[in-house]
């Protein structure tokens, strides 16, 4: 919540996606005043909705469901988790869900292959909190993002996790390592990766 308030300070934005909230904060005070000041749409969202941006590319929203906010640790369990589809090249992106999020994902999901994609953004920067094994199974990403700060005081990635995904023969991307991670697509799904280290 924190960067998003540099994000409307500096750059014109027309529009905010959001999820309900489970708790207030102060950031998310600043925030309400913040768009209310500058006339920014924000729009909340739920599962089960769809965000289109052209024809062949669009988000569906898997989690979080409104009616039933995770209590604990609300602010990381109530992260959007969203399916990007292109062609037929896919991405969830998951926020900062933890295992009992995933593990409610799974129950909704159980008997579709919804969450099956090429590409997993890591959940919570890859803490051992998240990316369960029974997560990964239904996903079964061929490359996983991990976002992470360079010899961060949390310690992610924890490397249990990294040994989930290598178990899947999953390709991994860290932002510690190297840098800004560009995916490029292509109209039939092919992927290209760019790599920005900054030294």
């Amino acid at each position: 919540m924190g960067g998003i308030l540099t994000i409307i300070q500096e750059l014109k934005v027309d529009k905010v996606i959001i999820s309900k909230q489970a708790e207030n904060s102060e950031n998310y005070t600043k925030f309400k005043e913040l768009v209310n000041e500058k006339h920014i749409k924000v729009l909340i969202i739920s599962m089960g909705e769809t965000l289109r941006i052209e024809q062949d590319l669009y988000f569906e929203v898997l989690w979080p469901d409104n009616e039933k906010l995770i209590t604990e640790n609300a602010l990381n369990n109530n992260s959007i988790v969203c399916k990007l589809y292109y062609k037929n090249f896919s991405m969830i992106f998951t926020g900062d869900i933890e295992e009992n999020a995933e593990k409610l994902i799974l129950q909704k999901f159980n008997n579709s292959n919804i969450l099956n994609s090429t590409v997993l953004k890591v959940g919570h920067h890859g803490s051992k909190t998240s990316s369960t094994l029974a997560f990964l199974e239904a996903v079964k990403p061929k490359m996983a993002l991990i976002g992470v700060g360079e010899n961060n005081k949390f310690g992610h990635p924890n490397d249990e996790v990294i040994k989930r995904l290598q178990t899947f023969g999953t390709r991994i991307y860290r932002t510690d390592k190297m840098g800004e991670i560009t995916l490029i697509i292509d109209n039939k799904g092919k992927i290209k990766v760019e790599e920005n280290i900054q030294n």
